[in-house]
């Protein structure tokens, strides 16, 4: 308390005042019946305004464990044994079970200083063999806990009784005391402000302030800190832009299911369609507008083919393009750019190839669980040329997953609605010594591309994987919800490293 405090300040200030010194703090200590620790922080304290100077130096220090204290106050365990023996003797079994744990330990003892014997003879019995001992390791216990040096207590006294566990040995920190320049017997508290009370009554000219500490750190800034998913959205983007990628604009998190599916040559029956799959909104329903030529032939396409397909052969309905979902993947916005593409390409004549990314967030109506939520992140590559072919797919994913550290890639036919042929991606995971699926691919088909007014001979390569699972991998987060939502643990996000994907395929 401030009191106590206050109290021993007073007593080593009066003592100072008196004899000028305080030779060894843990002397003193004693001397005023006082922890030492106590005495030290009151010195340190002083010390911090000058009242007084302050050496170090380092002391051995001996200290009774528990038992040691206990054979201290009772006697060693062969003294007992000894004076629980009597004249006519007792057999060995009766004694330890008289005298419990200690009968144990000190039976041993007992015997090795010759006090005891034990006759097998007469069945195990146990007799005195002197007639008076001196208890050396009580007398020990209690010099050292005294305070005793080593003049007292030899050194092999005191290493024979750490190897017994009744003392320990210890490096204390001691300090000599001597005044210091502020020294005075009442200690006033420095001010550390200039305030108005006292500039009003000129009372900051008899005060005493406190010196700034320029060595001082600063106590840490309350600030934000990067979320792991974006610290590998970060990472991601960095990989496309070396690569050459142009980044689509993803700020929409609505668009209509013309541009998410049917642009896309998804069939309106499609399951993905479905309201247990797809969230819709309410309030606004419907779209505003689309582009009338565009959507024709996109209506057509579905119902009767062209391009060399045959459609998908149903009547195709413009209120149901129209309704309005939270996009379930990033391509709603890549079929936006691509489209405005060709009509760059109609307006000019002249045809410029391509490289698109995007990170962003989509929505699925899923069953949440450890692995799944009803958001998370997609990434989404785009490359659209002349003439490329599944083999430049390939090359570019090659090169896409090196430099995510990830060397060994398989690939397995797949289908989508919208690209064909359509690849998984499988990388070979050394932790849990099985393939495993990283991301999915194609190529778009000739009946999403030809209606938005691309050349005939233009192709669209594209692969997409998603952020959550890499990051979770990255940062060992078992249970997605941990990483992102409202049971998100915000000491995570202030401690979470930095991240590497280039040490991905490690994990």
């Amino acid at each position: 308390t401030k009191e106590k405090r206050a109290e021993m300040e007073a007593t080593i200030l009066n003592h100072l005042n008196e004899k000028e010194s305080i030779a060894d703090s843990s002397v003193y200590a004693k001397e005023i019946g006082e922890d030492h620790q106590v005495v030290v922080g009151t010195l340190k304290s002083l010390a911090s305004d000058n009242f007084v100077v302050l050496t170090m130096t380092e002391i051995d220090s001996w200290s009774l464990t528990a038992e040691g204290d206990e054979y201290a106050e009772k006697g060693a365990p062969e003294a007992i044994v000894y004076h629980a023996v009597p004249e006519e003797g007792m057999p060995q079994k009766d004694l330890v079970a008289k005298l419990g744990q200690v009968g144990k330990v000190g039976f041993g003892a007992a015997m090795k200083k010759k006090w005891i014997v034990c006759d097998k003879a007469a069945g195990q019995l146990v007799k005195k063999a002197c007639d008076s001992i001196e208890d050396t390791v009580q007398k020990q216990l209690v010099d050292i806990k005294s305070g005793a040096g080593e003049d007292v207590v030899s050194s092999q006294d005191r290493q024979a009784l750490k190897k017994r566990k009744l003392v320990t040995f210890n490096k204390v920190k001691v300090f000599a005391v001597e005044k210091g320049p502020s020294f005075s017997l009442e200690r006033k508290k420095p001010e550390t402000d200039l305030t108005k009370s006292l500039l009003s009554n000129n009372a900051y000219k008899d005060a005493t302030f406190k010196p700034y500490n320029f060595d001082a750190l600063a106590p840490e800034p309350d600030c934000g800190y990067l979320h792991p998913l974006l610290k590998v959205r970060q990472e991601y983007r960095e990989i496309f832009l070396e690569m050459g990628f142009e980044e689509m604009p993803t700020r929409r998190y609505v668009e209509s299911s013309f541009w998410n599916f049917d642009a896309l040559f998804q069939p309106q029956q499609h399951p993905a369609r479905d309201a247990h799959d797809t969230f819709f909104l309410t309030d606004p329903a419907d779209c505003r507008e689309l582009p009338d030529d565009y959507l024709e032939r996109v209506k057509t396409t579905h119902e009767t083919g062209g391009y060399g397909s045959i459609g998908y052969r149903y009547d195709w309905k413009v209120e149901e393009a129209k309704k309005n979902v939270l996009r379930t993947h990033t391509t709603a916005i890549s079929s936006q750019v691509l489209y405005n593409l060709a009509q760059e390409y109609k307006e000019t004549g002249v045809w410029t190839p391509k490289r698109f990314f995007s990170i962003d967030r989509v929505f699925r109506n899923e069953t949440l669980d450890a692995t799944h939520l009803a958001e998370f992140h997609q990434v989404e590559g785009i490359i659209i040329d002349k003439n490329i072919t599944l083999g430049d797919l390939i090359g570019t994913l090659d090169q896409f997953f090196r430099r995510l550290g990830i060397t060994r890639l398989r690939f397995k036919p797949a289908y989508n609605p919208y690209t064909e042929p359509s690849m998984e991606i499988f990388s070979y995971h050394d932790g849990l010594k099985k393939w495993v699926e990283v991301g999915n691919s194609g190529m778009f088909r000739p009946e999403m591309l030809e209606p938005m007014g691309l050349p005939q001979d233009v192709r669209a390569i594209a692969w997409g994987l998603s952020v959550e699972r890499p990051t979770m991998i990255l940062y060992k987060i078992s249970n997605i919800r941990d990483l992102f939502g409202h049971k998100t643990d915000l000491q995570m996000i202030k401690e979470s490293a930095i991240c590497r994907l280039d040490k991905l395929s490690d994990k």
